[in-house]
């Protein structure tokens, strides 16, 4: 089965879920920079979640170069992905809104916490129709940033019930790691053009 129309779709899935994003911004009410400083919980949360799903886009974009075929399993976890990233929307919205608020950040943090696990079950998808050999598999390696991500996440949702901007500093922590350049499908699909 080829992956061009599961590329599509996904592309054009985030696509819809940032421009829901950028929409649920709402015009300051007033026309000097007191208006728009007022409005900062919401551009913070908006700026975090556009940093999450372009990160999501450019990692998914890097699995799906290194992979060959999907099966439909392959499209199922995809799907599953795609689930928890189209929640990011009202979470931001919510954790925007009430930033002071222990549920909307752990909410917010749950589903960053199910976006990762997605992602690691499409990687297991991937592993298994390409195989433990696969150049897909030997560019994920052990794959420590996506296991740290996962307890950072967790921890992120805990602390939410202690103080909402411990939580949101984990989030934004995860968010740094995985802005540092990931060269490993990169360095991966370079050796393989030198071969």
């Amino acid at each position: 089965m080829g992956k061009n129309r599961l590329e599509a779709f996904s592309d054009g899935v985030l696509a819809i879920i940032i421009t829901i994003m950028v929409l649920e911004l709402k015009v300051p009410h007033g026309g000097d920079l007191s208006a728009l400083l007022g409005m900062w919980p919401v551009l913070v949360s908006y700026i975090l979640s556009f940093i999450y799903v372009g990160i999501y886009w450019n990692n998914h974009h890097n699995l799906f170069h290194a992979a060959t075929s999907v099966s439909g399993g392959v499209l199922w976890a995809n799907l599953h992905l795609l689930f928890w990233l189209s929640l990011i929307p009202v979470t931001t919205a919510w954790l925007g809104e009430h930033p002071n608020l222990a549920w909307p950040a752990a909410l917010y943090g749950l589903v960053l916490l199910g976006s990762a696990f997605a992602y690691y079950l499409l990687t297991c998808a991937l592993i298994a129709r390409h195989g433990t050999q696969s150049k897909l598999a030997r560019s994920l390696g052990r794959d420590f940033k996506g296991r740290l991500s996962i307890v950072l996440y967790a921890a992120g949702v805990g602390s939410a019930f202690v103080h909402s901007a411990l939580a949101c500093a984990f989030y934004a922590g995860v968010a740094a790691l995985w802005l540092v350049p990931d060269r490993r499908f990169e360095k991966r699909l370079a050796e393989n053009t030198e071969e």
